[in-house]
């Protein structure tokens, strides 16, 4: 039986993963493996090392294939047109704090995940502040595929999601981890519903919304969200070179020790 404190968990995993092609042509993304095993299996043993659940999969492409004893499968018909926010919405009967949120092409380690289930702000999300070694490894420009995100002296969110014009803007990295307590889910959805009202969210469709400009809505209406800071320890995979790469298998293999 879960303790009433304890966060379900969400894992977002409706995307093709156009980027992954060819490995993501017969199955979702989350299900491509490294080393025999898929980013999904591994996501999965971090969250059973702290005994977290229920855990709720919101698939889209090839659906059917994400079936596993336990979990609880949720669906977005509209995955090709839409995006993580849209994703996640379609799982609103399920949004009742407190919830661990994540997204499935992420693997990230147990002392992270510790970090993000010890927090007791209403909205705690992991940033990476060693993100530039990784990106460096992942990228030729460490500003390719990175984030502005800065944070207040005592480690508020003030700005995430955009595109960064320099390093100095990027304190840490988002990694698609973070927890909601009730009163957190409870502002994430107000948010949302008045995005969808007014017809767009941060200037662009609400179906095309990432999770990035859901928080920095949050953030524009004054909600308070705190960065919960790691070091390392998380892996994503999100390109053929992501991976290909020594340093995802490195990376894996260190999160597997943590497990």
């Amino acid at each position: 039986m879960t303790h009433p404190s304890e966060p379900k968990a969400i894992i977002l995993a409706a995307g093709e993963g156009s980027r992954l092609r060819p490995y993501t042509e017969d199955r979702p993304k989350c299900l491509v493996e490294v080393d025999g095993v898929s980013l999904l299996e591994r996501q999965l043993a971090v969250l059973a090392s702290e005994s977290v659940e229920p855990i709720i999969l919101i698939g889209g492409y090839r659906v059917e294939m994400l079936q596993r004893p336990g979990l609880q499968i949720r669906s977005n018909p509209r995955y090709a047109e839409t995006n993580m926010v849209w994703t996640l919405f379609c799982a609103e009967n399920d949004l009742e704090g407190p919830v661990l949120l994540c997204y499935g092409d992420i693997v990230y380690s147990r002392e992270a995940l510790r970090k993000v289930l010890r927090s007791d702000a209403d909205v705690a999300v992991a940033v990476d502040l060693d993100w530039e070694s990784y990106w460096r490894a992942r990228n030729e420009d460490p500003l390719d595929d990175a984030e502005t995100l800065r944070m207040s002296p005592s480690g508020q969110l003030l700005e995430i999601g955009q595109k960064p014009e320099s390093i100095a803007q990027i304190e840490a990295q988002y990694m698609g981890l973070m927890k909601f307590s009730a009163s957190g889910i409870g502002q994430l959805k107000q948010t949302f519903h008045d995005a969808k009202k007014a017809g767009s969210m941060r200037g662009k469709a609400v179906e095309k919304a990432y999770m990035t400009d859901l928080l920095q809505a949050m953030i524009d209406r004054q909600c308070l969200l705190s960065a919960v800071p790691v070091h390392g320890g998380w892996v994503e995979v999100d390109t053929v070179s992501d991976l290909l790469s020594p340093v995802t298998r490195e990376r894996l293999a260190q999160i597997e020790k943590s497990v």
